[in-house]
């Protein structure tokens, strides 16, 4: 069955790819990304666009892109999706992979969408331990570092660290082992999908914040300064504080 997977570079997908590519009935022809138009990077990880073109060149797999614009809107991310799914359907692509382990409206809100155009959802690690699961990871030998930071969750000291067993046993209490619920986010640059390491460098670590509302009108990101958002009081049910570790390719 031909598929491809929803890549943002990180490990959940990386371990999902690994675990498809050893299934016989599945056959990936894409790596799937959606990336900051503005600023050539992963939608809420902040990876460079130039090191995901580099993971792909050492996996193998064709890595398709879909370009999202400024502030999009989910109605705005809906539609460039259904573009997209209904492309990759046009050529034969029936399945679409997903990393995802428990969030079941995450996963009742991908299966909706895909259902749309004719296609079905697989989620390889579904249900799976994280514990368990992360410590697999480590075990087939994949390598990985720490991209992104809730800061709801964990302090800045944790963006830039490998994902081993020193991270695990840092983690807070509360905090899933597989980042989960959004606590963190990771670039993978080694490990058995790969021919040869990603190389990189890594580079410094910037608070972004986040405003639902801005000055703007609508939704922004605040950068040490580099725009005119309107930083205001953050809600309780939103997460608006992130630490980026920046990696620059080598």
């Amino acid at each position: 069955m031909n598929a491809y997977i929803n890549w943002s570079g990180g490990k959940d997908a990386s371990f999902a790819l690994w675990q498809l590519q050893q299934d016989k009935n599945f056959s990936i022809k894409y790596l799937f990304t959606t990336l900051s138009e503005a600023y050539r990077r992963v939608s809420m990880h902040g990876v460079r666009e130039e090191l995901l073109d580099e993971q792909a060149r050492q996996t193998g797999i064709a890595l398709k892109k879909a370009y999202l614009p400024e502030h999009a809107s989910m109605e705005d991310y809906n539609r460039i999706m259904t573009e997209q799914l209904t492309a990759l359907q046009a050529e034969g692509i029936e399945h679409a992979v997903f990393g995802d382990i428990f969030l079941e409206d995450l996963r009742a809100y991908r299966e909706t969408q895909l259902a749309r155009v004719g296609m079905k959802g697989v989620f390889p690690l579904w249900k799976r331990d994280s514990t368990t699961l992360v410590r697999d990871f480590i075990k087939a030998g994949f390598k990985a570092v720490i991209v992104c930071v809730n800061a709801r969750y964990l302090p800045a000291s944790f963006a830039g660290r490998l994902i081993d067993e020193a991270f695990l046993a840092d983690l807070p209490a509360g905090v899933d082992p597989c980042g989960e619920n959004g606590e963190f986010h990771s670039f993978v640059f080694d490990g058995p999908l790969f021919a040869a390491p990603v190389a990189f460098q890594i580079g410094e670590t910037v608070e972004r914040v986040y405003t639902p509302a801005s000055s703007q009108g609508g939704n922004c990101y605040k950068d040490d300064g580099e725009n005119d958002c309107s930083v205001k009081e953050e809600p309780d049910n939103w997460d608006t504080r992130f630490f980026f570790c920046d990696l620059i390719p080598a």
